[in-house]
This record gives C-alpha cells, structure tokens and sequence, in this order.
C-alpha cells in the first residue's frame, strides 16, 4: 500500500475495511480461528461502540463494514481487535510471528447505494471463492441477518 494513504474520519460515514493475514497465509482457514476472531469482534463493538453493519471473515482476509468508533478512530479500533485475535490465535498458526498485514484497505461508504454494493460484495465473497454454494451456508458473515433477520455470531447494527 502506498504510504501517503489518507484516512477520511470525522465525516459521518460507514468505513469498508478490508485486512489480510500476513502474507495473505489462510490463517483463518479453520472455523475455530474464525470462531476466535467473530468473538473478538463482539467484544472490541462493545467496548468500542462501532456500529457494525456488516462483516464476513475468509480463509485470509476480513471485510467489515462499520461506523466510526465514538472515542477513538478506526485505525485504533481495527489495531486492538488485530491484536487481540493474534494473541489469542498465535499459537496456532504454523510458528509465524506475525498474524495480520500492518494496514488495511479503507473506503468510505457515503451513500445507501455504496452500502448495498458493499454488502452484496462481501456476503458474495465466500461463494466466488467456492467456500460454499449459497452466502446463507458461510456462518462467518452478516448475511443471515439480511436474508433472514437472523441474530448471527455478532449483533448487526441497521443503518439507513
């Protein structure tokens, strides 16, 4: 990634963040880790009190669509759930010292539209990818809150 990247906060609007696993290493490949890192992500929503619209969590990489955190920026909150999952799943993950990429990509979403389009894009991620054949059948994701109103592994905050 560039190191001029800016970082646009303080504007009202929802933050498409992607990250990857160091290397982009399937270090989230096994449920139990995805299992760790949606548990993680409820705790830091919580302390943090983001909004969280939408989510998925692949092999190696992770999309999360959410509103700026009340106290801190999203840079800071994305830093301490990274930290936390990696030294809850360092262990586990082939002897690396290093679980996640230093940056992560961030698109402000502006416009019902850009969150719909978000959405679509990551709850469609695990079925391109041939992880499963229907979004519904990936547990990892906001999808069943959408398709079903269903009450997955982290509450999702509706945003108009």
């Amino acid at each position: 990634m560039p190191g001029n990247l800016k970082r646009h906060y303080e504007k009202g609007h929802l933050h498409f963040v992607t990250f990857s696993c160091y290397q982009r290493r399937p270090l989230l490949a096994v449920a139990t880790a995805r299992d760790v890192f949606v548990e993680t992500l409820g705790a830091m929503r919580a302390r943090h009190g983001f909004r969280l619209v939408g989510y998925v969590v692949m092999p190696e990489h992770v999309h999360m669509l959410i509103g700026e955190p009340p106290e801190v920026t999203p840079s800071v909150m994305l830093m301490a759930l990274k930290a936390n999952v990696s030294r809850k799943l360092l262990g586990e993950c082939g002897g690396s010292r290093r679980f996640w990429q230093s940056r992560f990509y961030d698109f402000n979403v502006y416009s019902g539209y850009k969150k719909r389009e978000k959405l679509q894009y990551m709850h469609g991620n695990p079925v391109k990818r041939g992880l499963v054949t229907n979004p519904g059948d990936w547990m990892w994701s906001s999808f069943l809150f959408y398709e079903k109103g269903e009450v997955g592994l982290v509450p999702i905050d509706v945003v108009d």
